[in-house]
């Protein structure tokens, strides 16, 4: 799940419902995205390389977007 916003949750709380049922299903959540709105409707693929961390709950990745040709 990729979004524009600085998170997927209303911070103005403690809790975090929508990072625990998307977190629980396997769902990965990207925040802080940019520039959405200039993917195409499709083709594309999307990664996230993250770096080799060990012990965050939260960190930067490289995201960036493939689009297909054709």
């Amino acid at each position: 799940m990729g979004v524009d916003s600085h998170n997927i949750d209303d911070t103005s709380g403690r809790t975090r419902p929508v990072h625990s049922t998307l977190l629980g299903a396997g769902v990965l959540i990207v925040e802080h995205m940019r520039g959405l709105d200039e993917l195409p409707d499709g083709p594309f693929r999307f990664f996230a390389a993250p770096p080799k961390v060990k012990g965050f709950g939260t960190f930067p990745v490289r995201a960036f977007a493939a689009v297909d040709e054709g």
